[in-house]
């Protein structure tokens, strides 16, 4: 499964279900990183760095980043859903879609 980083922004129950899922997801308050107004382009520095894909709300500011930052390992940036499973399962189904997420954006919207 893939190596995944969480910002902020991305509710523990859905990175509960990504680990339940089989994903390897380390969340930004675990990396040290939490709490601390770090900037955007610091977590997706750390991301890269970690060799992890980075899962954020945040979409206007990453997919400017992803445009700025080429050979970065992915970004997905995710619509807000209150319904956790459904977006961790959107979010695994857009990942196993992609078998090289690296230096891709996904986009994963809630289902209306």
């Amino acid at each position: 499964m893939a190596k995944l980083y969480t910002n902020e922004n991305v509710p523990l129950p859905v990175v509960e279900e990504l680990r339940l899922l089989g994903h390897d997801v380390m969340t930004v308050q675990e990396s040290g990183l939490g709490g601390q107004s770090v900037p955007d382009r610091t977590v997706l520095r750390f991301a890269i760095d970690q060799g992890r894909c980075l899962i954020t709300l945040n979409r206007r500011h990453f997919v400017k980043l992803h445009e700025e930052t080429p050979g970065h390992p992915g970004i997905i940036v995710c619509t807000t859903d209150h319904d956790f499973v459904a977006l961790a399962t959107r979010i695994d189904a857009a990942v196993r879609g992609n078998p090289s997420v690296a230096g891709t954006l996904i986009r994963v919207n809630r289902q209306h």
